[in-house]
């Protein structure tokens, strides 16, 4: 499972591929409203986003957020990646001398399910999943409700 603070990044981005359309930024509150991100956590959401050049942030009454990178291009993982990255298992942790030069058991099964989350994130574009709604008949982003426990 992904963090909320991944799937309220996810959302926006998906929100601003879809609405955008390489025309500037769009307005913070709107794409809070319309993704169901809290306004006043959407800023912590993106920033990472912005410093990796992903998406532009311009600050003032008609700031907002605007993509930068071809949604066709960008990949779920890029999102995950800055956001929250995934976790994977280099060394076991009690550091076992037995262990000193493989993963136990334990370690390289966390290990494999890391890289398989890393792999399906990084086969699917923004663009897919864009697209992927439009064929849907439901749409996660038209009645968003707020997740709790952020």
């Amino acid at each position: 499972m992904v963090s909320h603070t991944v799937e309220y990044a996810l959302r926006a981005v998906i929100y601003l591929a879809r609405r955008q359309g390489g025309e500037g930024s769009l307005p913070a509150q709107q794409i809070a409203e319309a993704t169901g991100v809290p306004p006043n956590y959407l800023p912590k959401v993106l920033a990472p986003l912005v410093r990796a050049g992903i998406l532009s942030a311009v600050r003032g009454v008609r700031g907002g957020y605007g993509l930068l990178r071809d949604p066709a291009e960008l990949r779920v993982l890029d999102v995950v990646s800055c956001v929250d990255p995934i976790a994977r298992v280099d060394r076991c942790p009690k550091c076992l001398p037995e262990h000193q030069h493989q993963l136990c058991p334990l370690h390289r099964l966390l290990d494999r399910a890391a890289e398989g989350t890393e792999q399906a994130f990084a086969a699917v574009s923004i663009r897919d999943l864009v697209e992927a709604e439009s064929r849907s008949e439901s749409d996660p982003l038209s009645s968003p409700r707020p997740l709790s426990g952020v």
